[in-house]
């Protein structure tokens, strides 16, 4: 045992948890989730992936790290139109997707057949309101703002992984030392609350299909190939099936999809954690340590969390999708012969459009495929 392992573990969780969490809000915002409602979401996932991530490093002896699907949040985010209750019933359904997806190798290389370019239009679409969204920022309080903008791109030179991290803090002290917020509350120990599911059609379509296409072509392909270039060779299906079994299990409370990780694996898979690859499985244990007192303390941060001013929150999450935005749109219009039917998905995901109550993300999606398509009647 190295004194790196659990370090390289902690980093990667406290960078994942706190560079991400203003993203989880403003999902649950987005659908009308209680605070309540917000922290049981936040516990629940937090549980998933403790459990997850002890269990398959333990069982593989590699170090399978798992998170929530920041992507698939943020789809979330962008929608309109949609409960709480409609969330959940969507997450139930992606979580059975999954499972199927784990049992079934087909529907894995299904997926995998999705053009990368397509993929990366609508994830770039569902990530660009978030970019703006942040720039929009600056008019309410640009002494706060423009500072903490500064800070982020500065430390982002020297640390990528804790810029976000840092903005949310230093921005977190600047707003209480300067009257912004009020006070904090007092600290509490999560609950869970269950969450009657809703379906429809309207949310099983344009919710539940592109959180499971994005949460399997963005993030748990990106995590297998994490590990493979580490030097593993994982089995995708029990990988997925394990994550689609916690997400369905946990969902209930209102847990978005967990999934294979990519940035936070990054950091527990490399050299830097251990020279020997059999040894670094052991940073899973931590990390799942490091999500489990984040699960027992989640109603607190939550609460931090609503007491700090709108616009710092939607400016952490906007500059903690940029490297994501920026790394999908280089993606989508790498092949030039598929940037037409990329350009389309972008433009149509980010339209916010909304037709016989299906959100864009579908519409994004099917476009791109349909120019795709005539392109290649085109060429035969």
């Amino acid at each position: 045992m190295r004194i790196s392992i659990p370090i390289s573990a902690f980093v990667a969780a406290i960078v994942g948890f706190g560079g991400t969490l203003a993203i989880v809000i403003a999902a649950a915002k987005a659908v009308g989730a209680t605070q309540v409602e917000t922290a049981s979401w936040v516990t629940a996932v937090c549980l998933a992936m403790t459990i997850e991530c002890l269990w398959l490093s333990w069982r593989t002896k590699m170090p399978v790290i798992t998170a929530w699907s920041t992507p698939g949040l943020a789809l979330i985010a962008a929608s309109s139109g949609f409960t709480v209750n409609d969330a959940v019933g969507a997450f139930i359904v992606t979580a059975i997707l999954l499972i199927a997806t784990g049992l079934f190798k087909p529907l894995t290389q299904l997926i995998a057949r999705i053009p990368a370019s397509v993929a990366s239009g609508m994830l770039a679409g569902i990530l660009v309101s978030f970019a703006t969204g942040a720039v929009k920022t600056i008019p309410a309080d640009p002494w706060l703002i423009l500072p903490l903008i500064g800070t982020f791109f500065v430390i982002r030179l020297f640390n990528p992984a804790l810029s976000v991290l840092a903005v949310l803090i230093g921005g977190g002290l600047a707003a209480f030392l300067t009257g912004r917020v009020g006070g904090l509350p007092t600290p509490e120990l999560s609950t869970l609350t269950l969450i009657a599911p809703h379906f429809s059609a309207a949310s099983i379509i344009g919710l539940a299909l592109p959180l499971y296409l994005v949460t399997m072509a963005s993030q748990n392909l990106s995590g297998l190939a994490v590990l493979r270039a580490a030097g593993y060779h994982p089995e995708p299906g029990p990988l997925i099936g394990v994550t689609g079994l916690l997400s369905l299990l946990t969902a209930p409370f209102g847990a978005s999809t967990t999934n294979l990780a990519a940035i936070s694996a990054a950091i527990c898979t490399g050299p830097d954690v251990h020279p020997d690859p059999a040894e670094r499985w052991k940073t899973g244990p931590f990390y799942a340590l490091a999500y489990l007192v984040f699960a027992i303390f989640g109603a607190s941060l939550v609460a931090i969390f609503a007491v700090l001013p709108q616009s710092l929150i939607v400016l952490v999450a906007g500059l903690a999708l940029m490297a994501p935005l920026a790394n999908a749109l280089s993606i989508a219009l790498k092949e030039e012969s598929e940037r037409m039917a990329a350009t389309v998905t972008f433009a149509v995901t980010a339209s916010g459009l909304t037709l016989f109550g299906v959100g864009a993300a579908f519409w994004g999606l099917v476009a791109g495929l349909a120019v795709l398509f005539l392109e290649m009647l085109k060429k035969k």
